[in-house]
């Protein structure tokens, strides 16, 4: 359908031309021997962004994330996170099968840091007999919460106590790039608030693919390893980092855009746009499936993250008219 709306996902987004032409001119090498300078340049890149030491390129955001928790978490020790985390509800339970690490959650409205919950469940090391707690993951911004963000100063706070303790705290940054142009924050300011980090240029960057574990350059060596181990070595793959530099010179304050027609959507679904933060717009119904279905039918898709919550992206492949094409179908639906 040429008139077909896709808000199922801003990871559906096609490289467009001019990112194309600069992934068919990137100059390449192998990876797996550190010798591609398209993808050094990015690593380097990214790092000095967040005020990391390195950076490392992998092929998806799960990737990352295993890499970065694996690095703070080891085998028979837990991590906290909210209960609608990404990486405890959809990841596929990798962090358990790849690094035998465990999880504990607190739940909090809009996927919010409850620091009074994460010091309650905070388990030092106490001998042979409790896991320990080593690490707390906050997700930034909060994807099943409906691209929530986080306050900086909530980080902060955390990151302080974390400090304090003994504990280390990692960033689900999948999306830190809309929560950095809807909030104002410095990349910098957030990633002091992280001993280790995940970002993906391949959602709201519009990349084809690939993502970042950002930390210090004794987490990104061992990272290297544990990477290539799982078998996400790549050989010359500057041709995709090319895509990654190219969104960061291009699409990165383009997301207020996405920003401003998730709130008009919405608005046609009936959820209070004050409430919609970046590019998400999450909406509770007893017939999402049925919904979804009937969506479709009128060329405009969606998708259901549970048996009663349906979920709109906006994206680089969804301009203004096309936001306004589906705001009519969804708000008659």
């Amino acid at each position: 359908m040429s008139d077909l709306v896709d808000l199922r996902s801003d990871t559906l987004t096609q490289p467009t031309p001019a990112m194309r032409q600069a992934m068919a001119q990137a100059p390449v090498g192998d990876d797996v021997y550190g010798e591609d300078p398209t993808v050094r340049l990015l690593e380097e890149r990214v790092a000095d962004l967040f005020g990391h030491e390195a950076a490392l390129f992998t092929p998806t955001g799960s990737m990352a994330n295993v890499l970065a928790v694996r690095s703070v978490v080891a085998p028979g020790q837990e991590i906290l996170c909210e209960s609608s985390a990404h990486i405890a509800r959809a990841e596929l339970g990798a962090h358990a099968v790849y690094s035998q690490v465990t999880m504990r959650t607190w739940t909090r409205a809009r996927g919010q840091i409850d620091l009074s919950a994460i010091q309650a469940l905070y388990a030092p090391d106490m001998g042979p007999f409790f896991v320990p707690t080593a690490a707390v993951s906050v997700e930034n911004t909060h994807n099943f919460a409906g691209g929530v963000t986080l306050p900086l100063a909530d980080l902060e706070e955390l990151h302080r106590w974390a400090q304090s303790v003994g504990c280390a705290v990692h960033l689900d940054g999948a999306r830190i790039w809309n929560a950095h142009v809807a909030t104002g924050t410095p990349l910098r300011a957030y990633g002091a608030t992280a001993d280790v980090m995940a970002v993906c240029l391949s959602k709201g960057l519009g990349a084809p693919v690939g993502s970042l574990v950002v930390g210090s350059q004794h987490t990104i060596d061992e990272a290297r390893v544990w990477r290539k181990r799982m078998g996400g070595g790549m050989r010359q793959v500057g041709i995709l980092a090319a895509a990654g530099l190219h969104a960061l010179d291009h699409h990165v304050e383009r997301l207020a855009e996405d920003h401003d027609h998730a709130r008009l959507l919405a608005q046609a679904c009936g959820v209070d746009p004050s409430k919609v933060d970046t590019n998400i717009v999450v909406m509770e119904r007893d017939d999402a499936a049925v919904f979804v279905e009937r969506a479709a039918s009128e060329g405009v898709r969606v998708s259901a993250v549970g048996p009663r919550t349906v979920r709109l992206v906006t994206h680089l492949g969804v301009d203004a008219a096309a936001v306004e094409r589906a705001a009519v179908v969804l708000s008659r639906l």
